[in-house]
C-alpha cells in the first residue's frame, strides 16, 4: 500500500512538471502561431485577387465577414472571404476571391490535415483550379477517393458565397 502512495505521488509530479511545461511553450510560441497565419492569410489575399493591391476588411461583432480587394487605381476588383467546413478528419478552411458579378477569380486551401495523399489533394490545383471563372460552382468535380473533403469544399464555397452575394445586395 505504501509503494502504491509512492508511485501515485511520482506520477503526480511527473503531470504537473509536464503540464507546467506545456504551458510554457505554448505561452512563448502562440503569438507567432498567430503571426504566421496572419501572414499566410495576408498572402492568400493576393493569390486569390492577384489584381489587388490593397485589402479592407469589412467586420460584424463576429470578426472579419469578408474583405474587399481594390487595385492600384482604387477601383474595386471584387472581394475575399473565408469560407470552412468540416472534412473527412479535419476543418478545411478555404480562402476564395471573388468578382462583384459572384464570378469566383481564385481559391486557396489556407490549412487542412485531411488524410494524406487522398483528402490533401483538395489544396492541389487540379481540384482548385475547377472553381475559377465559375459563377455555379455545382458542376465542381469532386475528387474520387476524396469524395467527402471535396464535397466539403464546394459546399462551404457555395454556402459563403452565397452569403455574401446576399450582403453585397
Amino acid at each position: 500500500m505504501k509503494e502504491m502512495i509512492r508511485y501515485g505521488f511520482i506520477l503526480a509530479v511527473i503531470c504537473i512538471v509536464a503540464s507546467g511545461l506545456l504551458a510554457m511553450v505554448n505561452s512563448l510560441t502562440h503569438a507567432k502561431i498567430i503571426a504566421q497565419a496572419q501572414a499566410e492569410e495576408e498572402a492568400g489575399l493576393k493569390q486569390v485577387i492577384p489584381s489587388a493591391v490593397r485589402f479592407e476588411p469589412v467586420t460584424s461583432d463576429s470578426g472579419v465577414v469578408y474583405y474587399k480587394a481594390y487595385d492600384s487605381a482604387s477601383a474595386a476588383r471584387g472581394v475575399v472571404f473565408k469560407a470552412s467546413a468540416k472534412g473527412y478528419s479535419s476543418t478545411i478552411d478555404t480562402l476564395v476571391g471573388m468578382a462583384s458579378n459572384g464570378t469566383v477569380i481564385g481559391i486557396k486551401i489556407l490549412s487542412q490535415n485531411e488524410t494524406p495523399g487522398l483528402g490533401t489533394r483538395v489544396a492541389e490545383a487540379a481540384f482548385t483550379n475547377q472553381f475559377i471563372n465559375k459563377k455555379d460552382i455545382s458542376d465542381v468535380q469532386t475528387i474520387s477517393g476524396a469524395t467527402i473533403s471535396s464535397r466539403a469544399v464546394i459546399e462551404s464555397v457555395k454556402r459563403k458565397a452565397d452569403e455574401i452575394k446576399k450582403i453585397l445586395q
